[in-house]
Parts: structure tokens; C-alpha cells; sequence
């Protein structure tokens, strides 16, 4: 059986606090948007893992949905599977691909082994393997805070617009992202602002990361600039990675930006 994981963009970002337990509180918009994964599960004589697209690093064992899988068996009996991942989506963006994996495999598992799990349980396995693995199991518009774990929904629809996303080629590291941080709390919560009209998000929506990341990275600052020189009437940083996004009203020619760097249109 195969599903296609997507990636999410986030729509600002704010670092609230720091936590006694080591990570941040922060609030965000999470947004899915179509860059698609491809996952597939077949019966296998023993648990094993395969990749093919962009090569992804670590150990197969330290991979998500191998996690997700010895996560779930703990609590049903699930005989031994194939599990083929092809990476599309850039890692290292803030796209959450990884996380998009895992909460997909954990919907095709619950559909290949009919284990009736309810959304509510999937979410809290999700929740065990990352901060953001959970929103993909609804995958929908969500104003998330907390670690980014607790979830609101939220009434977007970008369908009418134009995305599109500019993967520059480089990495930055989720550890490098929260090293430069300064926690604040918001003036105006995210869950308000959304409701601004779309050309009014430029001057009142941010990613807490662009300031510390842009001086590190000019680059990831030109691909912002260039997208408004393009007519986007709202660019932004996704997350912690080092994708940017614009959305606009009529459909953009951005040849200019694919010379260097990777350039997806999302509508």
C-alpha cells in the first residue's frame, strides 16, 4: 500500500519562552502544501528499510517511521513489513519531511493492519516521535503552540493564491536556528493575525528564526527579498530550515531564481 506524505510551510513563528524541559515554547500556522514523499508498505519476511530520491542521513534504525513501527508494535501485533520511502522533499528546510513521513506511516499502518486507532491516538503516538509528527495525521491548517504539539484549528484556504518555494542550497540545522534565538512573548497572537488580509501579512507576521539566520545565510535574505521583487504579497522563512516561501495573486516567473537554486511551484 503507498500514501504520499507532504510537507508543510509555516506561516510565521514566534519563540514564546523557554522550557524547563529543554525545548521551546513557541506558536506558529502550519499549512500543508503539495510536495509530496512517496511511502509504500509491503508484507516482508523480517522489518526492513529502503530509500531512493534524496539520500537521507543517519542510521536506518534512527528513521521515523522504523521508530513509528516499533512504537505501534508494542501495543498491536503487526507481522513484518518492506517500508520504501522516496524522498522528494528537501531535508533541512523546515518542511517538516521527516515528521510528514512519520505521521503518514503511522495512517498507512493503521490502514494496512485495519488497527481502528482513532485520530486522538495517532496524534499521541505521533507526539512520542517529534514535536510536529502529530499535525500530519489531520494535515490540515492548524494554529499550533506549545512545543508546536498542541493543536487549534484554523479557517485558511491559500487555493486561490499562487505558492511557491525557493530551497536555497543550504543547510541549516535545527540546533543552529534555536542557538540564535531570543524568546519573547507575541504582542499579537498568530491565531489573530491569520485573519489579516494576505497583503497585510507582511508587515505584521514574522519568523522569529530570520533574524539571526539571514545574517548567517545572506542568501536565504536574497531569495526573501527576490521573491517580493517578484510580487509576492507575503514571503517568509518556513520553520527553521532554510526554505522560503511567497504567495501570490497571479502566477510568478521565477527562472531567474532556479539558476541556483531549487524552485517548486505549489499551486
Amino acid at each position: 500500500m503507498i500514501n504520499f506524505p507532504n510537507a508543510k510551510i509555516n506561516i510565521g513563528l514566534n519563540i514564546t519562552s523557554r522550557r524547563s524541559d529543554g525545548y521551546h515554547n513557541l506558536e506558529t500556522v502550519f499549512y500543508p502544501i503539495k510536495l509530496n514523499d512517496v511511502l509504500e508498505v509491503i508484507p516482508g519476511d523480517e522489518l526492513a528499510f529502503t530509500s531512493s530520491g534524496i539520500d537521507i542521513p543517519g542510521r536506518v534504525e534512527d528513521n521515523l517511521c522504523v521508530k513509528a513501527y516499533h512504537l505501534i508494535k508494542q501495543d498491536h501485533d503487526m507481522p513484518p513489513i518492506k517500508i520504501h520511502l522516496h524522498k522528494h522533499i528537501p531535508i533541512g528546510a523546515g518542511l517538516g519531511g521527516g515528521s510528514a513521513d512519520a505521521g503518514f506511516f503511522i495512517k498507512l499502518l493503521n490502514r494496512v493492519f485495519d488497527l481502528n486507532l482513532s485520530v486522538d491516538v495517532m496524534e499521541a503516538y505521533a507526539r512520542q516521535l517529534g514535536a510536529d509528527c502529530a499535525f500530519f495525521i489531520q494535515n490540515k491548517p492548524t494554529f499550533a503552540f506549545g512545543k508546536g504539539d498542541v493543536f487549534e484549528p484554523v479557517q485558511l484556504d491559500l487555493s486561490a493564491y499562487h505558492l511557491a518555494l525557493v530551497m536555497p542550497p543550504t543547510h541549516v540545522s535545527t540546533a543552529e536556528a534555536y542557538r540564535g534565538v531570543k524568546p519573547a512573548p507575541a504582542k499579537t497572537s498568530l491565531k489573530d493575525l491569520i485573519k489579516l488580509p494576505i497583503a497585510e501579512w507582511r508587515n505584521h507576521i514574522k519568523n522569529d528564526f530570520e533574524e539571526h539566520i539571514f545574517k548567517a545565510h545572506p542568501e536565504i535574505r536574497g531569495v526573501k527579498a527576490a521573491l517580493y521583487q517578484a510580487g509576492a504579497l507575503y514571503a517568509c522563512m518556513s520553520g527553521s530550515g532554510a526554505s522560503v516561501f511567497g504567495i501570490f495573486d497571479q502566477k510568478p516567473d521565477l527562472g531567474f531564481l532556479a539558476e541556483i537554486n531549487q524552485v517548486f511551484d505549489l499551486s
